[in-house]
């Protein structure tokens, strides 16, 4: 049972980690909207499904491209890639950003009950998943291939393929960047003032329904790329998809203590790697499982996540 870990680790290696590059960037926006706010954005799934809509409508109806057709090279590929993710991106920001409007800011100001927003959110992820639902009339969609997945080099006998690499390289530097953004930048140190005490912010002059749609914002920009590198990686979208990835997201962003950036980079990567490994010893059929087991020993064991003291400080 256990030869095939051993005689392709290295290439279920390579998919687990470009797998749970998808899941820390999807966790982030759980991270960002709890770091903030204490309270867990359902709706984010949602988000993630939206941009890979858009991505996978540049590339057809923008570009052209079927199935039939030869996936570009050069230029044109990187400016085919390029348009892909910043419509991903900005399109799961604008649907986060709205959401935060609609949905919850009014209810923010007039309760302080914890129930409120938690239904709430789990009502618009259901309202965005219906109305795609309505409109693809439940049907998968299949992508074109704009990325060719051809493989770089041989590593201890696994293909190190193109798609995966510029999933782990720019899912890298989208962390990197956030990260940095939010330690050293003025609007991120407003976010990181916010997360501590929200009055004590207030009193400092800090705008808080700025600091919190830039939240959101900020949020939908990462679970968008999710969606761009999903779509390139594997190649269909689907109105529920977002149910078991934001699962396993939200999974990872307990593993790492939800509302702790570094906790939604391990435990993005950790969970990626877990589910390939153990998909790859007990069956695909499997996989859902791994999500919920890991989550309810989690729970059980180490509730606070690997980084749980971080949490306790600081919210972000």
């Amino acid at each position: 049972m256990f030869d095939i870990l051993r005689t392709q680790f290295w290439s279920l290696t390579l998919s687990g980690i470009a797998l749970g590059f998808i899941y820390v960037l999807i966790s982030m926006g759980y991270t960002m909207v709890y770091g903030v706010l204490r309270m867990i954005n359902f709706a984010n799934s949602e988000i993630f499904m939206v941009g890979a809509f858009a991505s996978l409508l540049v590339g057809r109806d923008v570009f052209h491209y079927t199935m039939d057709t030869i996936p570009p090279t050069g230029a044109k590929l990187a400016l085919v890639l390029t348009c892909s993710l910043i419509a991903s991106m900005l399109t799961s920001s604008l649907v986060a950003f709205l959401v935060e409007l609609i949905a919850y800011r009014n209810l923010r100001n007039r309760t302080s009950n914890r129930i409120a927003p938690l239904i709430t959110a789990i009502g618009m992820s259901i309202v965005i998943s219906e109305t795609v639902r309505i409109i693809t009339k439940a049907r998968a969609i299949f992508a074109p291939r704009i990325l060719e997945k051809q493989t770089l080099f041989v590593f201890h006998g696994a293909d190190i393929r193109l798609d995966s690499m510029i999933t782990i390289f720019a899912g890298l530097i989208l962390f990197i960047a956030l990260e940095r953004f939010i330690k050293l930048s003025r609007l991120g140190k407003g976010i990181r003032a916010v997360s501590m005490d929200e009055d004590s912010a207030k009193l400092m002059g800090v705008n808080l329904n700025r600091v919190i749609s830039l939240t959101f914002i900020i949020g939908g920009l990462m679970t968008g790329a999710a969606g761009f590198f999903y779509v390139n990686v594997y190649e269909n979208v689907k109105y529920n998809m977002g149910f078991s990835l934001g699962l396993a997201a939200f999974t990872a962003a307990v593993i790492g203590g939800i509302g702790n950036i570094r906790g939604a980079f391990f435990g993005g990567i950790s969970l990626g790697l877990l589910e390939i490994y153990a998909s790859a010893v007990v069956g695909t059929q499997w996989k859902p499982v791994t999500v919920f087991v890991v989550l309810i020993l989690i729970l059980l064991l180490k509730p606070n996540g690997l980084f749980g003291e971080a949490v306790q400080k600081t919210r972000v």
